[in-house]
């Protein structure tokens, strides 16, 4: 393979930074308006039939260019100026008139006044007219052309000044030229043409490696432009400069050299060309066939100008050597095709299949580069270009880098871009696709923000063996919504009174459109963990009114072995989702939130599941929840610190408020449930979730967990991933030890992260929390899921599920505890959430403290909702008080409450009993709607002297109604409530009356 290169370092691709071309800012140099002068005849001649415009515009659909220009026309001079006086012209078009003596006058007086437009004269094509401008000062023209009695020729004379306007930027972000020498008018006036349809044709098949509709019309900006030069000096100029962006040369052999004819000028030209790159593609084009056998002798092409297929000869040249079309790979002894691909997927597919000769004999050339730089692909191609191959032990490690780049490539161009849906393109490199043309919904929105955040930020490979990303994901959009409720007639069920099993059925018994079917086939294949359904509706986790959980969110089993029956599954759950929207919790939130449940539009989540399959079930090493803003800071914490809750196993067990681990990101090793044993025995986590992986254990349901496992953390026991995040009790010493080493109880700690930095957790959390809210422009909340049970060699996965935006009250005020007496207040909380001050409720609902009993927490559940009822026809609001955490899972912390019961109340308060304290219930979408909805929360631990609820003062108030549990007390006047965020500080005065 030849001497090795004292650095291989570029051979890694994971350490290679694939920038986004930039084709937004290319071709930012338009032609948009053009004034054509000409006599009404020449004018008429030159339209046919006087229809310019359409023909211009025709034209551009045809090869689907933007921006047709508009073509002035004026026939005097007078109308010339004022037309230049009057509107932007961006070029001049003059139509010369061998009658006329003060044409060429007339280019030198607009010139003068107007030095930059360029102008060109267009001229018929006549002996007699090539003799009459040999005599004429051409100082004013930029370029002639010759009339041939084709509109191709306007084409080519707006994108030949585009290009010059704007090459030199171009350039810059990797765009290649082709450079034309040719002194004759009639000859570039037929060549140009013939070229731009071959660049535009070219530009039309590279378009394909765009995502979605603006990525390939915006690819278009890349393509190759074309370098007029017209004697030997100017074609010097053109090569040295732009001699790194060439795919090659078509040049005359007799042209202007210092101001003479010289009939071998094209040759010296070569001979340059070659002492500089020996393998730069160059074409001869000549009148006189004496040079086919010096063309031949210096390796160059060569073709007859007079020749009658002088365009089909053109064409397969530039085709064959300037890479344009499919790479075609030779065998070097015989030049015979072995192959040909025609994207950059299939070949990635093919490159193991090359045999080791050819492949040197493309490599050693550069051809990779060219071609995928004619393929507008710049970020590759440079890296190819960068590469030699005397760096590589032996061929099979050529391959396989190649093979690694493009993968590399493709995906990082996948990242951060919703892609449109096509079943024939669609395989693991995409990362996140669309189907249908509506809209993807505010769930959806987050994650494509999310993709595009940590593209921006170049976080995917930043931590050393970690893979930061979102999980593939394919969104249905709104519109196979509208067409399967249309369809099928659901609204008159959906918007029914039925109860929420009837409304499933009916949606289960339906059909999805018929169109998406072949996209899901598609999108099974090419996955390989479980498929979470999610829903993503116009309105969810918008700024201001995010539906943090109030829709269902299925999961699947990966049936590899039976795709129709997995289909079968995957509809099931497609359609429970949209059902999810008309039940009755959701019908409920709805006339809270003052939506109209008819105006609700639904799109679904298809998301790959992170974790690991263990037996016959499924979970990842770690889920949870991260807040950039922490409510509850515990000295030396700041509020800005942020805070976040984690679990083992799967999500649901944060978000129905169990005990996870709470840290913040920036002290991970301070955790208040791991201070003593004691702590540790009854605060840390004692069930997991899994996903049961038996096909027949998911079917729809209204219960959203129908096929999830709640299991006791001994049963993975057996599990690797276990003593990952395990410690051990040992009953014997009355110590918690790190591992599971040691014979005792397993208790969920992540020691091993969070104290010994196995996976940078906290660190992670950290960037992508204070990024997030800087890029949101305020506090943000993230869901995530972490797999490190992973094959040895192989990233372990940060996947980020969601962001949302934790929105606060605008007003800020300030409370002083010194100056606020206990007498003239009902609650105190040192431990409150939110912000601003809440002055128009004169309801407080409360648990009697003396009537509580955990064992009938769900009895107290159902007549809440009942009463939220009330308050909800009433279109009041009121504040809530009961025992433990609302919104528990475990009946026996507290009140396992649902948002919806309670979705009229203001503030919300969780207080202590005797010998029964309670910690703030964060990471929850309970708790999420809390706070997106400004709704206060207090937490009341009294007898131990954190805050107070003077209870007797509500005994003490006649009751608006009650039973033997709950109690409403309604004011005259209204109550104020005070809430301090900075403080963390709330109160709620007595009325004043």
């Amino acid at each position: 393979m030849g001497e090795k290169a004292k650095t291989r370092s570029m051979l890694d691709h994971k350490k290679y930074y694939f920038a986004d071309t930039q084709f937004n800012l290319m071709m930012k140099k338009r032609i948009y308006q053009i004034l054509l002068i000409s006599s009404t005849y020449d004018a008429f001649m030159l339209e046919e039939d006087g229809r310019i415009d359409e023909q211009i515009f025709m034209e551009y659909v045809s090869l689907n260019l933007r921006y047709p220009p508009q073509f002035i026309k004026v026939t005097s001079e007078e109308e010339a100026f004022a037309v230049l006086e009057d509107k932007h012209v961006e070029l001049i078009i003059s139509m010369l008139s061998i009658e006329k003596s003060d044409t060429f006058d007339l280019a030198l007086r607009i010139k003068k006044q107007h030095p930059k437009i360029p102008i060109v004269a267009l001229t018929p094509f006549s002996r007699e007219s090539s003799l009459r401008l040999s005599q004429k000062d051409l100082s004013a023209i930029d370029y002639m052309f010759t009339w041939l009695g084709n509109a191709d020729i306007m084409l080519a004379i707006i994108k030949l000044i585009e290009d010059k306007m704007n090459v030199d930027q171009d350039v810059k972000q990797g765009v290649q030229a082709i450079l034309l020498v040719e002194d004759s008018i009639r000859f570039y006036s037929s060549y140009l043409p013939n070229i731009y349809k071959i660049i535009f044709k070219q530009s039309k098949g590279f378009m394909t490696e765009g995502l979605n509709e603006h990525q390939k019309m915006l690819r278009m900006r890349g393509r190759t432009k074309i370098l007029l030069a017209t004697n030997y000096e100017e074609a010097i100029d053109l090569w040295e400069k732009y001699k790194n962006n060439l795919l090659g040369v078509i040049t005359d052999i007799s042209f202007k050299r210092q101001g003479e004819t010289d009939k071998t000028a094209g040759i010296k030209f070569v001979k340059k060309i070659r002492t500089e790159d020996e393998y730069m593609p160059v074409l001869f084009q000549s009148s006189d066939e004496e040079y086919k056998d010096v063309a031949y002798q210096m390796r160059v092409g060569f073709v007859n100008k007079v020749s009658k297929t002088l365009s089909m000869e053109l064409r397969n040249y530039i085709n064959e050597h300037f890479s344009f079309g499919d790479f075609v790979f030779m065998d070097p002894k015989n030049s015979r095709e072995i192959c040909r691909v025609a994207d950059l997927r299939t070949m990635q597919e093919r490159i193991f299949e090359i045999p080791d000769d050819s492949l040197m004999y493309h490599m050693e050339r550069n051809r990779f580069s060219k071609w995928l730089n004619a393929r507008a692909l710049f970020p590759i191609a440079d890296m190819f270009s960068e590469i030699s191959v005397t760096e590589f032990y032996d061929m099979d490690e050529a391959k396989r880098y190649i093979y690694d780049s493009i993968s590399a490539f493709r995906i990082n161009k996948a990242r951060g871009v919703i892609a449109d849906f096509d079943r024939d393109r669609y395989d693991e490199f995409l990362h996140f696709g669309r189907i249908g043309e509506g809209s993807i919904g505010g769930k959806a929105r987050g994650l494509a923000f999310l993709d595009s955040l940590i593209k921006r930020n170049r976080l995917t490979d930043k931590y050393n063996s970690v893979t930061i990303s979102i999980p593939r994901t394919v969104v249905i959009g709104t519109d196979v919504f509208d067409e399967f409720m249309e369809e099928n007639n659901l609204y008159e069920v959906a918007l029914s009174n039925h109860s929420d099993n009837e409304i499933l059925d009916h949606f289960v018994a339906s059909r999805l459109p018929f169109r998406i079917h072949e996209d899901l086939y598609t999108f099974i294949t090419c996955i390989r963990n479980p498929v979470a359904i999610r829903s993503s509706s116009l309105l969810e986790d918008s700024h201001y009114q995010p539906f943090a959980g109030i829709y269902s969110t299925y999961m699947i089993p990966n049936i590899r072995f039976n795709d129709r029956l997995m289909i079968e599954k995957l509809s099931e759950a497609i359609k429970s989702v949209y059902a999810s929207a008309f039940f009755h919790d959701s019908k409920a939130y709805m006339a809270a939130t003052l939506n109209m449940i008819d105006e609700e539009k639904m799109a679904i989540v298809l998301q790959e599941v992170t974790g690991k399959q263990y037996g016959n079930r499924f979970y990842p090493t770690i889920s949870g929840v991260a807040r950039s803003i922490n409510f509850y800071p515990m000295a030396p914490e700041e509020p800005g610190d942020g805070i976040a809750n984690i679990a083992f196993g799967l999500g649901k067990y944060i978000v129905d408020g169990g005990n996870g681990i709470r840290f913040s990101p920036r002290y991970p090793k301070k955790i208040l449930q791991l201070s003593t044993p004691e702590l540790a025995l009854t605060e840390t986590q004692k069930s997991f979730y899994a996903l049961d992986l038996n096909p027949d254990s998911f079917h729809a349901d209204c219960d959203e967990t129908i096929n999830l496992l709640k299991l006791k953390v001994k049963d993975a026991e057996s599990d690797p991933v276990l003593k990952l995040v395990a410690s051990t009790y040992d009953y014997n010493a009355h110590s918690l030890k790190d591992g599971m080493l040691s014979a005792g109880k397993r208790l969920i700690t992540f020691s091993n992260i969070l104290n010994h930095g196995t996976f940078p957790l906290a660190q992670i959390l950290q960037e992508i929390l204070e990024i997030g809210q800087k890029e949101m422009d305020k506090p943000v909340e993230i869901e995530f899921a972490v797999n490190l049970d992973v094959p040895k060699g192989e990233p372990r996965l940060f996947s980020i599920l969601q962001i949302r935006p934790i929105t606060g009250r605008d007003e800020t005020i300030h409370l002083d505890p010194g100056t606020i007496s206990a007498e003239e207040t009902i609650l105190v909380s040192n431990a409150a959430l939110g912000n601003g001050i809440i002055n128009d409720i004169s309801d407080i609902v409360y648990i009697k403290p003396e009537a509580f009993d955990a064992s009938k927490s769900l009895e107290f559940a159902a007549q809440l909702e009942k009463v939220n009822d009330r308050f909800l026809e009433e279109n009041k609001n009121y504040i809530l008080i009961g025992p433990g955490r609302w919104g528990s899972s475990d009946p026996w912390l507290g009140i396992p409450i649902r948002w919806p019961q309670i979705s009229a109340a203001r503030l919300i308060v969780e207080s202590s009993l005797e010998n029964y304290r309670i910690d703030p219930s964060q990471g929850t979408h309970f708790f999420q709607n809390l706070t997106s909805f400004r709704v206060g929360y207090f937490t009341i631990n009294s007898h131990i002297g954190e805050g107070s609820y003077d209870v007797g003062f509500l005994d003490s108030q006649p009751a608006f109604w009650e039973n033997d549990h709950i109690r409403n007390v309604r004011f005259e006047t209204f109550c104020k409530i005070a809430l301090d965020g900075k403080k963390s500080y709330g109160v709620v005065f007595k009325p004043k009356h």
